[in-house]
C-alpha cells in the first residue's frame, strides 16, 4: 500500500469515529433510553441501603432507651458505624466481580441480604443480636447493591455525570428523610412495637429492591467523557488494577478517608446533642430528617455545577465548607440555631457523598471503574469504623466541644488531600478539573 492511500485511510478511519460520536445511533437511543431506568434502580439502591443507614441516630437514641439500656453510646454507636465499615471493607471485592461479572448477580444478591438483615433486626433482643444484623449481614448486603450501582452509572452518561451520580446519591438522603419520620410515627405513635415496625420497613423495601434488580443492567457499549475521541466497546472482563499507580487516585482516596472519619458524626449524634439541651425526642428525630433534607439538595446541586467547573475543585470546596461548619457545632444553643446549623451541615457535607464518586469515575477508565469504586470504599472502611464511636468516646468524657472540633479537623484535612489529588492533575489554578 503507498503513502497516500495509507494517509487516506487513515483519514477515513477518524472521519468514521467523529461520525459515530456526532451522529446518533442505535446504541445511542438505547443508551438514552436505559439511563432513566438506571437512574431508578440506583436511586432505590442507596435509598434502601446507605438512606437506612442515614437514619441510624433514631437507632442509637431508641437503643439507649429500650433494648441496650444497659450499653453506652460508645458501645451502641458501633453497629452503626461497622454496617458502614463492612460496607466499604466489602466493596473492593464486589468491584473486581463486577468488572468480570457485571451487576446483574451482585444485585439480587444485595437485594435478598438487605431484607434478611432487615427481618433479622425486628427479632433481635441482645446487643450480639443487633450487631450481627444490622451491622454485618446488612453492611456487607449493602456493598452489593451500593458499588454496582456507581459502576453502572457512569457508563450511560457522557456530559452529566456528576449530576447523575448526584441524583443517585441523593437517594441514601432521600431515605435519611423519610426512614426517621416512619419509624418515629410507628415506634412513638402506634401500637405496633419494635418488631412490626422494622417488618413494615422490610415491607417497604421489597417493592424497591424489586425494581433495583430489574432496571439495573450494563450497558452494550460504554458513554465515553466528552473529551475521549471515539466510542469504548464493552471488552472481555478482566481484573485490571492500573489505577493505583496514579498519585491523583491515591490522594483522593486518602482525602476521602480522612474527611469520612469525622463526616458522619453530626448524623449520628444531632439529636443527642438537641437532647442534651433539653429538647423534645420528636424534634431530635426529626432534625436527622432536616440534615438528609439539606443533603438531599446538597448532593444534586453541586453536582450540576460539577459538570460545568469541575467535580474536584466543588469536592474540595464542599469538605473545606463542611468542616467550617462543623467547628461552628456547639455554637447553636437555641431550637431555631441547631435547626439551622443541621441544614448548613446537611447541604455542605452532601456534595462531599455525591462528588467523590464523580471524582474517581473521572480517574477510571470503564474497564476498571468497579475495580476503582471497590478500592476507594475499602480505603475509607477502616476511617469510618473508627469515626463513630471515637465521637462517643469523645462526647461521652469531654463534651460536644471536643467531638465539633475533631469533625471539623477531619473535614479540612480531608479537603487539603483532595485538593493535592486535583492540583497533581493541573496546576493552573482555575483549570476545570
Amino acid at each position: 500500500m503507498s503513502t497516500i492511500d495509507k494517509e487516506i485511510s487513515a483519514e477515513a478511519v477518524i472521519a468514521s469515529a467523529n461520525t459515530s460520536i456526532l451522529t446518533p445511533t442505535k446504541d445511542d437511543k438505547e443508551l438514552n433510553k436505559r439511563s432513566a431506568f438506571v437512574l431508578i434502580g440506583a436511586f432505590c439502591a442507596f435509598f434502601c441501603s446507605v438512606g437506612f443507614f442515614n437514619a441510624f441516630g433514631i437507632f442509637q437514641e431508641y437503643y439507649h432507651e429500650h433494648q441496650l439500656q444497659d450499653k453506652s453510646d460508645f458501645d451502641i454507636s458501633w453497629i452503626g458505624s461497622f454496617a458502614i465499615c463492612a460496607m466499604y471493607l466489602t466493596s473492593p471485592a464486589v468491584g473486581i466481580a463486577y468488572d468480570i461479572t457485571g451487576p446483574n448477580v451482585l444485585i439480587i444478591i444485595g437485594s435478598v441480604g438487605v431484607l434478611f438483615a432487615i427481618f433479622m433486626i425486628s427479632l433481635c433482643k441482645e446487643y450480639y443480636q443487633f450487631f450481627l444484623a444490622q451491622a454485618l449481614v446488612l453492611g456487607v448486603s449493602s456493598a452489593f447493591l451500593i458499588t454496582p450501582s456507581l459502576s453502572t452509572l457512569p457508563k450511560y452518561f457522557r456530559k452529566n455525570r456528576a449530576l447523575g451520580m448526584g441524583i443517585v446519591v441523593a437517594g441514601s438522603s432521600t431515605g435519611g428523610i423519610i426512614w426517621p419520620i416512619v419509624l418515629d410515627q410507628l415506634l412513638n405513635h402506634s401500637n405496633l412495637g419494635f418488631g412490626w415496625t422494622i417488618r413494615i420497613v422490610a415491607f417497604i423495601m421489597l417493592p424497591l429492591l424489586g425494581m433495583t434488580c430489574l432496571l439495573l443492567r450494563s450497558p452494550r457499549t460504554v458513554a465515553p467523557l466528552p473529551d475521549e475521541k471515539a466510542r469504548v466497546p464493552t471488552t472481555k472482563p478482566k481484573a485490571d488494577f492500573s489505577i493505583i499507580k496514579k498519585p491523583a487516585f491515591i490522594f483522593c482516596c486518602a482525602g476521602m478517608a480522612v474527611a469520612n472519619l469525622g463526616m458522619f458524626s453530626p448524623f449520628f449524634y444531632i439529636g443527642s446533642y438537641a437532647t442534651s439541651l433539653d429538647m423534645s425526642t420528636s424534634f431530635s428525630f426529626y432534625l436527622i430528617s432536616m440534615v438528609n433534607g439539606a443533603s438531599f439538595f446538597g448532593r444534586i446541586l453541586p453536582g450540576i455545577l460539577a459538570d460545568r467547573y469541575g467535580c474536584f475543585n466543588l469536592l474540595f470546596c464542599a469538605a473545606l465548607t463542611s468542616g467550617v461548619v462543623a467547628f461552628c457545632w456547639t455554637g447553636a444553643t437555641s431550637t431555631a440555631g441547631v435547626a439551622e446549623w443541621s441544614v448548613a451541615y446537611g447541604f455542605a457535607s452532601g456534595a462531599i457523598m455525591s462528588l467523590q464518586s464523580a471524582c474517581i469515575a473521572r480517574l477510571a477508565t470503564p474497564q476498571t471503574m468497579g475495580t476503582a469504586m471497590g478500592i476507594t470504599m475499602g480505603f475509607i472502611a477502616l476511617f469510618t469504623l473508627f469515626g463513630t464511636p471515637i465521637s462517643g468516646q469523645l462526647v461521652g468524657q469531654y463534651g460536644w466541644l471536643p467531638l465539633s472540633m475533631f469533625s471539623g479537623a477531619t473535614l479540612v484535612a480531608g479537603s487539603a488531600l483532595i485538593a493535592c489529588s486535583r492540583f497533581s492533575q493541573d496546576r493552573k489554578l482555575f483549570a476545570v478539573v
